[in-house]
């Protein structure tokens, strides 16, 4: 909850509305109760990364059947430093479960970022990228 101010400046950002499902402005008092219950839902692994404990970006896992969903945020100031490739990176190889991500056709930075972790563009769905990873043996064999 400490970084809460800072996940919910990034949410409302308009790069990160425009690239979201739910483009809307949100409020802060619907982002507190968001927050509260994604760190209490098991199925949900939700991580800020920081630098020198400033905080600069975040990225979540969300399990349903078997699968699990990464979405990633980077900070505004720090947009093309890498971040994102390395948060979504160490998320996408801790899971061996198959994973997947929606990416906003368009949004170039987050479709390589979903390359970079292992997934492949699998169908295009109402302007939204489907890129899935299939499960991987934990042991690299």
């Amino acid at each position: 909850m400490a970084d809460a101010k800072a996940l919910f400046e990034w949410r409302n950002d308009p790069m990160t509305r425009a690239a979201s499902h739910n483009t809307a402005e949100i409020r802060f008092e619907d982002h507190l109760a968001w927050l509260e219950s994604s760190l209490a839902d098991p199925s949900r692994l939700l991580y800020v990364a920081e630098i020198n404990g400033e905080p600069v970006g975040t990225v979540r896992a969300d399990q349903s059947g078997g699968t699990w969903e990464l979405s990633w945020t980077v900070a505004p100031s720090r947009r093309g430093s890498g971040i994102g490739k390395r948060i979504a990176s160490k998320l996408a190889l801790s899971i061996t479960d198959p994973v997947r991500a929606e990416v906003r056709s368009g949004n170039i930075a987050s479709m390589r970022i979903a390359e970079h972790v292992g997934m492949r563009f699998a169908r295009e769905v109402d302007g939204f990228l489907h890129y899935e990873r299939a499960a991987r043996d934990p042991y690299g064999s």
